[in-house]
C-alpha cells in the first residue's frame, strides 16, 4: 500500500499465533460462540449456493495461495517499481499464469518511476554517540557525500513547528507525531520534508508510521512542493523519536549526522501483468480482480501486496479449476507502481477506456491478506443491495460484511469514472506493526487465512460476473482522493 486511501478504524485488536498450521482446532477451553440461527436464502442466494459452497470448499482445502505467495517473494525479494526484480518477478507470473491454465494472459506496458536508496545511516552524535535505525522515504533526495550533521529540533506536530520555525533554520526536524490511524499520521511522511524546508531545516525525520514499535523503521512515498527547497527525508524508529524527544524535553543538545544516497533515474519501462477466465456469454463484460506486485525495497512484500495478487489469482484458478465459467469474464490483474505511484492504474485506465462501461465490478485486495470479514462497497445503492446478498453466501467463513465506501489506490482510477469498486476488508491490526518494513515477510501471514480470502475474493467475483444482469450503476464518484 503505498499512496494514502482511506481506512476504517480496525474493528479488532486480537493477536493471533502467527504461521500457524492451516486448519487450528478451537483452543482448550475456549467459549464457543452458539451458532447463529440459520437465514433463509433469498433467490439470489439459493441460486448461487452450491456454486459458492464449492469453491470455499477448493480454496479451504489446502495452502495453495499460501506457497504460491511464499515461493513468489522468497524467490524475487522486495520489488521496487523500476528494479530488475520487480521485472524478473512479473515475467515468472505471466509464465505461472499460463501453467495454470488462465487464459488471455499477457502484459500490458506502463512506466514506472525509478527511484534508488543507496546507502543511508544515521547517527546520534550528542548527548552521546549511537547508531539510528532509519530507512529514507521513498522520493527523497540525497544529503551532501560527507552527510549533514546538524542540531535536532524535535515537534509533535506540523502546528508545533510552524509556532517555533524561528527555531528550525539550519537544523534537522524531527516529528514525533503519535500514531492516530494510517489516514491522519500518513501525511508527516507525505509532508514532512516541505514543512521542514519552510522553516529553513536542512532535512526531515519522521517517527514511523506505525502503533507498534519493535525498534522497526518504516519507508513510504513521500513528495516535494515545487515552491520549497527539496531536503532529505527519512524515517527513524518510533522509540528513537520518543528518545530524541525526552532528551530535547530534559535540556539536553540533541545533534545527528545522516546520510543518504538516494536518487532518482529516468523512468523505467515495466508491466501489468493479467489473466483471465472468459466469460461463456458475454466476454466482454469484465470483473476486474487483483492487487499490486510492487512492493518497497525492504523486506520482501509478502502482506504488502503479494498476497493480494495471489488470492485473486487463486480465485480465477479455481473456478477454472471447478468448471465454473460465469457469463462474463473474469480478470486477474497484478497493478503495477502502487507504492511510489499509480502508475499501474493509471495505465489500465488508458488502456482499457473505451471499455470501463463494460467493467461491471472492480475488487482490489491491499489490506494484508488477515482473516476476511467482508468488502466495503462503491457504487449505487441498488447494486449495494446486490452485492450485500453475494456477501451473505460468505456467512460460514465470517466474510459478510458488506460496508459503504470500498476501493483501492490501484483501482480508483477507474472508480473515478464510474467503476463499481469493491475492496477486500480483513481483520488485520497487525499490518501496519510491518507495513513497508524489513519484517513484511511470508510468516506473517497464516496459511488459514490467506485461503479464506481467495474463497471470499472468488464467491464475489464469480457471482457478480454470472448474474443475469449487471450491477446498476449511479453517477460516478467525485474525483480526488
Amino acid at each position: 500500500m503505498g499512496i494514502p486511501v482511506p481506512f476504517r478504524p480496525l474493528r479488532s485488536v486480537l493477536v493471533v499465533a502467527l504461521a500457524a498450521p492451516l486448519f487450528l482446532a478451537p483452543a482448550a477451553g475456549r467459549a464457543q460462540q452458539p451458532a447463529a440461527a440459520p437465514t433463509q436464502d433469498t433467490p439470489l442466494q439459493a441460486r448461487y449456493r452450491a456454486a459458492a459452497d464449492r469453491l470455499m470448499d477448493a480454496a479451504l482445502a489446502d495452502s495453495a495461495a499460501w506457497q504460491k505467495m511464499a515461493r513468489l517473494t522468497d524467490t524475487f525479494g522486495h520489488r521496487l517499481a523500476g528494479s530488475e526484480a520487480l521485472e524478473r518477478a512479473l515475467d515468472w507470473v505471466l509464465e505461472e499464469m499460463r501453467r495454470d491454465g488462465l487464459e488471455n494472459v499477457r502484459g500490458e506496458p506502463a512506466m514506472v518511476p525509478h527511484w534508488v536508496r543507496g546507502n543511508e545511516s544515521a547517527e546520534l552524535i550528542e548527548p552521546r554517540r549511537m547508531p539510528l535505525p532509519m530507512l529514507g522515504l521513498g522520493g527523497s533526495v540525497a544529503t551532501p557525500r560527507r552527510g549533514i550533521t546538524a542540531e535536532v529540533l524535535v515537534v509533535s506536530s506540523f502546528d508545533e513547528l510552524q509556532r517555533r520555525s524561528a527555531e528550525g533554520r539550519g537544523k534537522i526536524v524531527l516529528f514525533d507525531e503519535a500514531w492516530r490511524g494510517y489516514g491522519p499520521t500518513v501525511q508527516y511522511r507525505g509532508n514532512a520534508a516541505n514543512a521542514a524546508a519552510r522553516a529553513g531545516a536542512v532535512a526531515a525525520l519522521i517517527r514511523s508510521v506505525t502503533p507498534h514499535a519493535l525498534r522497526t523503521p518504516h519507508t513510504g512515498a513521500m513528495h516535494y512542493d515545487s515552491a520549497v527547497t527539496r531536503i532529505p527525508s527519512a524515517a527513524l524508529t518510533v522509540e528513537d523519536a520518543m528518545m530524541l524527544h525526552r532528551m530535547q524535553a530534559r535540556g539536553e543538545r540533541v545533534v545527528v549526522t545522516l546520510r543518504m544516497e538516494a536518487h532518482t533515474l529516468p523512468d523505467s519501462p515495466s508491466q501489468n501483468v493479467m489473466g483471465e477466465i472468459v466469460g461463456s456469454e458475454r466476454p466482454g463484460e469484465v470483473v476486474v480482480i487483483g492487487g499490486h506486485t510492487d512492493s518497497w525495497d525492504v523486506g520482501q512484500g509478502a502482506m504488502d501486496d503479494a498476497g493480494g495478487v495471489v488470492v485473486a489469482w487463486e480465485a480465477v484458478r479455481l473456478m477454472q479449476r471447478l468448471g465454473l465459467r460465469p457469463r462474463r469474464t473474469v480478470r486477474v490483474v497484478g497493478w503495477v507502481n502502487e507504492e511510489n505511484g499509480t502508475r499501474g492504474g493509471e495505465a489500465y485506465r488508458d488502456a482499457h477506456r473505451d471499455q470501463l462501461d463494460d467493467h461491471v465490478l472492480a475488487i482490489e485486495s491491499d489490506g494484508g491478506v488477515f482473516r476476511p470479514t467482508g468488502f466495503g462497497f462503491t457504487g449505487s445503492d441498488s447494486a449495494r443491495a446486490i452485492v450485500r446478498q453475494i456477501g451473505g453466501l460468505l456467512r460460514r467463513i465470517g466474510a459478510d460484511s458488506i460496508e459503504d465506501g470500498g476501493g483501492g489506490t490501484d483501482i480508483g482510477p477507474i472508480t473515478a469514472l464510474g467503476v463499481p469498486s469493491m475492496g477486500l476488508e480483513t481483520d488485520g491490526p497487525r499490518y501496519f506493526w510491518y507495513h513497508h518494513t524489513n519484517a513484511d515477510t511470508p510468516d506473517k501471514l497464516d496459511p488459514r487465512e490467506m485461503a479464506q480470502c481467495v474463497a471470499a475474493m472468488a464467491v464475489m467475483a464469480y457471482v457478480v460476473a454470472d448474474l443475469p444482469d449487471k450491477l446498476p450503476r449511479g453517477a460516478p464518484p467525485a474525483r480526488g482522493r
